[in-house]
């Protein structure tokens, strides 16, 4: 199962759905993520098998939906965060399963310091061989 597979058919789509929130959206961590951003990445497992047969591979997909703001203002910070990650919430398409937002606090991302939450969401798929 190719990872342009997963990339095309699970990552982008779900990149895609967050096109109306104002952020800078990316299918995968980028090395410089411009602030505010959103990016969807493996998490931890990031593949649970469910079935390798000779028709189909179904596996459970898990991703981190990491959600970055301008860190200059602790309280201003956390409200922009808070209200990306609502925006966010409310777009998530029908067959993924919402996970908690966790892990919030300052982290330097690329060349500068970014306030970051992480949205856990999962979803299942289906590779045809």
């Amino acid at each position: 199962m190719p990872a342009s597979t997963i990339l095309s058919s699970v990552r982008q789509p779900l990149a895609t759905a967050f096109a109306g929130v104002t952020a800078n959206i990316f299918d995968h961590f980028p090395e410089f993520p411009p602030n505010p951003f959103v990016a969807v990445i493996p998490d931890d497992p990031y593949m649970e098998i469910d079935l390798i047969g000779k028709t189909q591979t179904k596996i459970k997909l898990n991703f981190v939906i990491a959600c970055g703001v301008q860190n200059a203002d602790n309280a201003a910070a956390l409200d922009n965060l808070e209200q990306l990650v609502i925006s966010i919430l409310a777009v998530i398409p029908s067959g993924y399963e919402l996970g908690s937002v966790n892990s919030v606090g300052p982290r330097t991302v690329g060349n500068g310091s970014s306030l970051v939450a992480e949205i856990q969401l999962s979803t299942r798929y289906t590779q045809t061989n």
